[in-house]
């Protein structure tokens, strides 16, 4: 059957409209679900999915695995555009591209079942970041290609319901998923994005004979990029969308920084108990709350005190930006002192932030569009995306440069592979040789393990951190004391190779005893020290939770939340950058960004392209 190539002519709304923002609607509830408990599963799950158990994730390893992630799902719009442009129209590309999403989140879905976890977690993603990325520049492209000249005017507020739609999926998935997860574990939380995932391949096909198919352009699109129209409109559109990229370089951590951020906060808002990934559904119900009045209300009210053209909306929500980072800046320095804000802080965060996204994110997908030549729009939309790519890329660097290993873990994946196979099955002592390769000396650490994993770790010279640790607990009844107190407290206290003893105040339920260790050297791998926890006793039980019946499976005792102080002793594996000064250095980022962004918004001059 032969499908029209051209829009119609009509001053109403295109007769497809309705299954890309169904098929919109289900791709991004599946999507986002999945990306929702991401790093939460990293961190807490992915470790108990294998029989054996299996190595930890660091917090910041998570985060650069979520953003590294979060980036080729945004570097492979390239590969879906150029395939959608010259060969086979966006229509075929996005079905069979939504085939190998589909089997992406079966393969989520399929962690701890078959083979190592890591394996099919990998493969998943994999398939994910071609799937979803393949289709994305080819589904903005083809929302604009249904409009012609007639209604061409109806394309600002059709990109406004197509992101509608994207945060009416994602609202629902962000409450739902989390609570999967806890509740029923990674497969049904993996799974049923799937299902929704395959409806939306569905509904898409469902409007085959509604759309309009603009046929690829084969060896013209080579002719337009390349003629002096194309590189005009690409010079000028790249420098815009890198300044983009230093948006989504902070905002894509409201789902891996804030989430980590929001643990350490009082989650109880309302009179109802959140769990820290749920209060990303702020975001989209925000979204849906903000598209009207941004655009019924705040846009016409700015343009009667100034002429409100794209780019200056974007330069006001990058303005935005500088101050949502800042407020969450605020909270972690309040994080930091020892106290515990209300999550409600954080929520305002989100409220500056998504008005940020109005102005940014939904007005950079529509001047991209019109600034796109007929036959380069999928390929410009792509570009758009790569600007996701470039900012989660640079996000996921910094937190892979920041991230200090453990030398202790190093050394226990090497003595593992000496070890004979019944090590995972029965407990066992390893001494790890230390910082002079050689066993029996006073550097060594003593790993006991259990169920093939280490259950605890003996730092050398244990005794002095353990005795320091005791007076920080006889001093902290009420709460941890301040880093000024707890020095004092310490004292003047070396470890055998002349290091002091350094306090910290994490947050209100941890603080930490630290040193240079065997290196002398502060921020590496041998840092030695203890992490004290304060128990309250009111922690809920875990074992109406997957995770808890997990671990109740691998043979994992809990011990039952008692008040008190729980120590964790440990080699490396912190951050160069903690704290609130890792949220300060981003919001200095983006500052001088916005600082640049103005002058080249001035001097920008648009030109728009449609199809006739």
């Amino acid at each position: 059957m032969s499908h029209r190539t051209t829009p119609l002519e009509t001053g109403t709304m295109p007769p497809g409209i309705p299954y890309i923002i169904g098929n919109e609607a289900a791709e991004r509830f599946s999507f986002y679900g999945m990306r929702t408990i991401l790093v939460v599963f990293m961190v807490q799950y992915l470790h108990f999915m294998d029989g054996a158990g299996g190595r930890e994730l660091s917090a910041n390893q998570a985060v650069e695995y979520y953003h590294q992630f979060a980036s080729w799902v945004y570097f492979t719009p390239l590969l879906g555009a150029l395939i959608a442009d010259i060969f086979f129209g966006k229509y075929l590309t996005i079905l069979w591209l939504s085939i190998v999403y589909c089997l992406g989140h079966a393969a989520l879905a399929c962690m701890g079942s078959y083979g190592h976890s890591p394996w099919w977690l990998f493969a998943g993603l994999l398939l994910i970041c071609l799937g979803s990325g393949g289709i994305k520049p080819c589904v903005s492209a083809h929302v604009g290609d249904q409009f012609g000249r007639k209604n061409h005017h109806l394309i600002p507020r059709i990109y406004n319901w197509f992101y509608f739609s994207i945060n009416f999926g994602s609202f629902f998935s962000t409450l739902l998923t989390p609570w999967l997860l806890e509740k029923y574990g990674p497969h049904w939380a993996f799974g049923v994005p799937g299902v929704l995932m395959a409806i939306a391949t569905f509904m898409f096909w469902l409007g085959r004979n509604r759309f309009v198919h603009i046929p690829p352009s084969g060896s013209g699109f080579f002719h337009e990029v390349f003629s002096r129209e194309g590189i005009v409109a690409l010079s000028k559109l790249i420098p815009l969308f890198t300044f983009i990229a230093v948006f989504w370089s902070l905002y894509d951590q409201t789902g891996s920084s804030w989430v980590l951020q929001a643990e350490q906060m009082d989650l109880n808002f309302l009179g109802i108990p959140w769990l820290e990934s749920q209060i990303q559904a702020v975001n989209p119900i925000l979204i849906l709350v903000f598209i009207p009045l941004f655009t019924f209300i705040i846009y016409p009210w700015i343009g009667r005190i100034f002429p409100l053209t794209p780019l200056r909306k974007i330069g006001l929500g990058m303005i935005l930006m500088v101050v949502s980072f800042g407020l969450t800046t605020l909270i972690q320095t309040w994080i930091d002192a020892g106290q515990r804000p209300s999550i409600g802080w954080q929520i305002v965060a989100y409220v500056i932030i998504t008005a940020s996204e109005i102005m940014v994110s939904i007005v950079g997908l529509e001047f991209a569009y019109t600034q796109a030549p007929k036959a380069m729009k999928s390929w410009v939309m792509s570009l758009l995306w790569l600007s996701v790519w470039g900012g989660n890329q640079f996000t996921a660097q910094v937190n892979h440069f920041i991230a200090i290993p453990s030398s202790a873990a190093v050394q226990f994946e090497q003595a593992i592979a000496k070890l004979p196979p019944d090590w995972q099955t029965s407990p066992r002592t390893v001494v790890l040789p230390g910082y002079d390769g050689v066993t029996g000396t006073a550097d060594d650490f003593v790993a006991r393990c259990s169920n093939g994993r280490i259950e605890s770790l003996e730092i050398p010279s244990r005794q002095i951190f353990l005795a320091a640790a005791s007076r920080i607990e006889a001093h902290s009844s009420k709460a941890f004391p301040s880093n000024e107190e707890g020095a004092k407290w310490i004292g003047d206290v070396k470890e055998p190779w002349g290091n002091p003893l350094t306090y910290d105040l994490i947050d209100s339920s941890h603080a930490r005893i630290s040193s240079a260790g065997p290196d002398r050297t502060n921020k590496t791998q041998w840092d030695l020290g203890v992490i004290i926890e304060k128990i309250t006793g009111d922690a809920p039980p875990t074992s109406d939770t997957w995770l808890g019946r997990r671990k109740a499976e691998l043979g994992i005792k809990e011990k039952p939340a008692q008040a008190g102080f729980q120590r964790t002793e440990f080699s490396g594996g912190q951050s160069k950058l903690e704290g609130a000064a890792y949220f300060r250095f981003f919001t200095w980022l983006v500052l001088g960004t916005t600082v640049i962004f103005i002058p080249f918004a001035w001097l920008y001059r648009p030109k728009t392209y449609l199809h006739d």
